[in-house]
């Protein structure tokens, strides 16, 4: 299941604080600050889709993330390379060092991290 745009800006708010209450979460948002209600539906949005818990201290809720960013970020990028170029990684890996402007050091530094997971396997 995804997230839709304003679920994921939250869950990047609770990857960052890693916990937060109601409070926590609508200080970090930037003005103007979502309402009080639609955070609390889009929490309970995200926990219906398992993404996201809480730990009950009273009457108010400890939120934090069930699913690590990382974890989250590699299934979307799979899922790109699967239906943007045909399941291919090189085509993918060619896209990407064409068309996003690289610099020859950043070029490079992939080229090391590449060959260093070459090494591995």
């Amino acid at each position: 299941m995804a997230l839709s745009k304003t679920e994921e800006q939250l869950m990047q708010y609770l990857w960052k604080l890693e916990k937060a209450f109601m409070k926590d979460l609508l200080t970090i948002y930037p003005e103007p600050k979502p309402a009080t209600t639609t955070i609390a539906t889009l929490l309970k949005r995200m926990i219906g889709k398992g993404f996201v818990a809480y730990k009950l201290y009273g009457n108010a809720r400890e939120y934090y993330p069930l699913i690590k960013k990382k974890d989250y970020f590699a299934k979307h990028v799979n899922g790109l390379i699967k239906t943007f170029f045909n399941d291919s990684a090189s085509q993918f890996a060619s896209f990407f060092t064409e068309e996003t402007n690289l610099t020859k050091e950043e070029l490079e530094e992939l080229k090391k991290l590449i060959d260093k997971q070459i090494k591995e396997k």
